[in-house]
């Protein structure tokens, strides 16, 4: 019988990422993989890192089983500066199918993660939006919300006047609602039904009394232990805190450490993306504050990166290389 292996894999550069995919697509991508993982179809793997003196060596995954995919995204962050990679894998035969630039991916995927658990989370009608940063990511976590959650009006904060003005004047340019800026945190998150922070924040800055009842929580920043945006009394405040993966958010997440370790909750009440997407939970009626705290998981790069290359195939986009196992190497 002929050896079936394939010859070639994919390469896929981020000029043909961002033709091939928006982040209502990636949203929806992820959707679909939360259902799998859901039915044990998928399987998350933990983030591992290794630092040093201005760097980390990152690695996250995960296995698609039920759809024939496993792999992982690699990436090196020296000063906020990486050059990430997918890798995708036949979870049949163990070959390379797709190796894909994952920058722009990287950043669909983080915001398509606030998609999902605002559609499911926030009060259906909401459609005022408080953004408290304006880095790389914060334009992004306003597309996705307004993907689930089309805006009437956002509002922005960000500590320095000008980067403020400037993200304002940026999403004035790219969308056809109301932007507002405002000069403390406080002021912005008052009243509004959607709040997102994004930022590097050290230390926490948003307070439970600073949220309006009926309000949902997105608390993007502080991925790591050495950052934290929100204060325990957030979290105590929640009837609904959700998070993407539970171990990676109990063993790296210092703002939920804050309070269920620090304050007596209890870890086991919090619940996984995977669940409210896999029973159809909506907000819980009259909820006073839902809370969405998330550490990034390469179930979402994956989910991401397979929708991708299933679109290069279609298309014909992508460049064949030759694939790297096909033939035996002697090493002796």
């Amino acid at each position: 019988m002929a050896d079936a292996a394939p010859k070639t894999f994919i390469w896929i550069t981020e000029a043909e990422v961002v033709s091939l995919i928006n982040l209502s697509g990636v949203i929806n991508a992820l959707e679909d993989a939360l259902r799998l993982e859901y039915e044990g179809k998928a399987k998350n793997l933990r983030k591992g890192q290794t630092a040093w003196t201005g760097g980390s060596l990152n690695i996250t995954g995960a296995q698609f089983t039920g759809i024939g995919f496993s792999g992982a995204k690699v990436w090196t962050n020296v000063g906020g500066k990486s050059a990430p990679l997918v890798l995708l894998h036949g979870s049949n035969d163990g070959q390379l199918k797709a190796i894909i630039e994952a920058v722009a991916l990287g950043q669909m995927r983080t915001a398509a993660l606030a998609g999902v658990a605002t559609h499911y989370l926030a009060a259906e009608g909401a459609d005022d939006m408080a953004v408290v940063g304006s880095g790389k990511q914060s334009m992004t976590q306003v597309a996705a919300v307004n993907a689930v959650r089309p805006l009437k009006r956002l509002r922005v904060f960000s500590p320095t006047p000008e980067n403020r003005a400037r993200f304002a004047a940026e999403v004035r340019a790219k969308y056809g609602f109301e932007v507002v800026e405002r000069g403390s945190v406080e002021a912005c998150v008052k009243d509004a039904p959607i709040v997102t922070t994004v930022t590097r924040a050290k230390e926490p800055f948003l307070t439970a009394d600073m949220l309006s009842p009926g309000s949902h929580l997105n608390a993007a920043g502080a991925i790591i232990t050495g950052f934290a945006e929100i204060t325990a009394d957030v979290v105590a405040r929640a009837d609904r805190v959700v998070v993407d993966n539970l171990e990676g958010c109990r063993s790296d997440s210092r703002e939920l450490q804050s309070f269920y370790d620090g304050e007596g909750g209890d870890w086991n009440d919090m619940i996984e993306l995977k669940d409210i997407v896999g029973r159809g939970e909506k907000r819980p009626a009259g909820a006073d504050l839902t809370l969405f705290k998330w550490m990034g998981v390469g179930l979402a790069d994956l989910a991401a990166g397979i929708e991708i290359l299933k679109r290069a195939k279609a298309k014909g986009a992508g460049r064949e290389l030759p694939h790297p196992g096909r033939a035996p190497v002697d090493v002796s």
